[in-house]
């Protein structure tokens, strides 16, 4: 049975663990449709180039450089992760970007965001919130600190509902891809994990109902890769 819990420390020490090697496995394991559906989530925030934006569970900070790199690009970019390693990470590429300038990157945790109330123009989460231990306290905060009117986006995985797909999907992801990524990595549970989590985690009706519970209007959700990626808008009432 694998462990799906969601304690910060233990959910923080395992993406620690895989830092070295988590891009790496997720342009691989994606086939590299991963850059894509970053540069959607990004094109989805409407930038105009004045925007303060947060990249909540930032990881090793993909998301923040593209935000970064947009055009127009945002104004600032502020990451916060939970885990430090993936930050450090994340800040090299920063530096070999040329982008410290503009991106700021912090230690935080998703469920008590250390930004001030109204304080930034648009919120991203990639493929973050299913580790969140309370996805719904982190949504209520993410209101707390975008400005009324301002935008949020997020990827996720989901289960798609095709048939055919479906089975071809569950095939790779509960035994191809783990197996790939504990070669590469060298870690037992992270690649288990996934799946498991993705499993786990809302529904994509599910999501809609709570962001909608926690304040949000104007929800969207669009299915990407056979339903297998779904992106979220909203925006803060």
């Amino acid at each position: 049975m694998i462990d799906v819990s969601k304690k910060p420390d233990r959910i923080a020490g395992m993406f620690d663990a895989i830092a070295p090697r988590y891009d790496l496995l997720n342009h691989l394991l994606s086939a590299g449709i991963d850059r894509h559906w970053r540069s959607r989530a990004i094109r989805a925030l409407r930038l105009t180039g004045r925007e303060c934006v947060l990249d909540l569970c930032t990881g090793t900070a993909d998301l923040a450089i593209a935000a970064r790199r947009a055009r127009p690009p945002a104004a600032r970019v502020v990451g916060i992760d939970f885990a430090g390693a993936m930050l450090l990470m994340g800040a090299q590429k920063i530096r070999r970007a040329r982008l410290s300038g503009g991106i700021a990157l912090a230690r935080g945790d998703a469920m008590r965001i250390p930004v001030a109330d109204a304080s930034v123009d648009a919120v991203t989460i990639g493929f973050g919130i299913r580790n969140v231990e309370e996805p719904e306290v982190a949504l209520r905060d993410v209101a707390r600190v975008l400005k009324p009117g301002g935008r949020l986006v997020v990827l996720e995985f989901a289960i798609p509902t095709t048939p055919l797909f479906k089975a071809v999907y569950l095939t790779y992801f509960r035994h191809i891809l783990p197996r790939i990524g504990r070669a590469v990595s060298r870690h037992d549970a992270a690649y288990g994990y996934l799946p498991a989590s993705v499993g786990a985690f809302a529904s994509p009706d599910a999501f809609i109902t709570l962001l909608r519970n926690v304040g949000f209007r104007d929800v969207s959700a669009d299915p990407m890769a056979f339903g297998s990626v779904y992106m979220y808008t909203a925006q803060r009432g």
